[in-house]
């Protein structure tokens, strides 16, 4: 299993061994104690699992201190672009974000930290994508930040009118009027 540091600081891309032959792959896709050497120390609470068709743009959505939400993000069927927003005042990359294509294919998971904001695109005809989360769903802690915003002008690799987006999602707040709570 291998560890890269993206440009955003405590974002981290894992590769996992894969094992493949005639018969296909195997590859551990979660063992907390090499989680924990890689220097990865979350004990993780809950699972989530979706499934959306091509176009789809979820997020970008985060959960407030003490709520905050680790998550450690792969694709089961498809691939996706998934993005993390830094959120973390003080922070020398504070409202920067990240991408990185993620599929059942490269096998690439996305672990991030608390104080980012998550989201992501759907690339494929199809996806399913599972995501484990360290701290419990909260509904009164749940945010989120509006995914067209000007100032982050995040690519998600739709192209323009091909989108497909919750109502929810639509009305969430600009980057510069969104509450966050991370230092």
């Amino acid at each position: 299993m291998k560890k890269t540091e993206t440009p955003l600081k405590g974002l981290w891309l894992i590769e996992p061994d894969v094992y493949r032959d005639e018969r296909g792959y195997f590859f551990e896709s979660y063992h907390e104690r090499k989680y924990k050497e890689l220097g990865i120390p979350v004990s993780f609470v809950q699972d989530n699992q979706s499934y959306s068709v091509y176009g789809v743009i979820r997020g970008l959505h985060y959960q407030l201190q003490p709520y905050a939400q680790a998550k450690l993000v792969r694709v089961l069927r498809g691939s996706i672009y998934d993005v993390a927003v830094d959120l973390r005042k003080g922070s020398p990359t504070f409202g920067q974000w990240y991408g990185v294509e993620l599929s059942d294919k490269n096998f690439l998971q996305l672990y991030i930290p608390h104080g980012f904001a998550h989201g992501f695109s759907v690339l494929s005809p199809e996806a399913e994508v599972l995501y484990k989360c360290d701290a419990y769903w909260n509904k009164n802690a749940e945010r989120g930040i509006v995914y067209n915003d000007a100032f982050l002008s995040i690519d998600w690799k739709i192209p323009a009118g091909k989108e497909l987006i919750s109502p929810k999602d639509r009305n969430f707040p600009a980057f510069s009027k969104a509450e966050y709570n991370f230092e």
